[in-house]
């Protein structure tokens, strides 16, 4: 775990990754919060608060009696919120110093095409 960083939003993010890269599948069961204090040598309400930051965003829901299960277009969703934060990061900062420098869009085109064939 990173210091400086909640360690339930680093759980959080743990199990997004997850999500993300396959590793858990939708409706597959995600680990439980005890089983994540177990692993990370936490307490159980700091890794059960980030799996509620991921229940209350549709993320994970619980199954009573069950556990936590990846939601069914969980993936998709966290692809749409990367993609967003992708565009604010990175794109808008882009494109403004483009605009300073009097690139045009068809010219940051062109140098990201360029680059990307490397």
């Amino acid at each position: 775990m990173e210091e400086g960083r909640a360690l339930f939003v680093q759980i959080a993010e743990q199990i997004e990754a997850s999500v993300l890269d396959g590793t858990l599948s939708e409706g597959e069961r995600a680990p439980s919060a005890n089983e994540l204090a177990t692993f990370h040598r936490i307490n159980p309400a700091t890794a059960a608060k980030g799996i509620n930051l991921l229940v209350d965003r549709g993320i994970l829901v619980k199954r009573r009696g069950l556990g936590m299960f990846v939601a069914e277009g969980a993936r998709e969703v966290l692809r749409a919120e990367r993609r967003q934060q992708f565009a604010e990061n990175y794109l808008e900062p882009l494109l403004i110093e483009a605009r300073a420098i009097g690139l045009t869009t068809e010219t940051v085109l062109e140098m990201i095409r360029s680059r990307g064939s490397r």
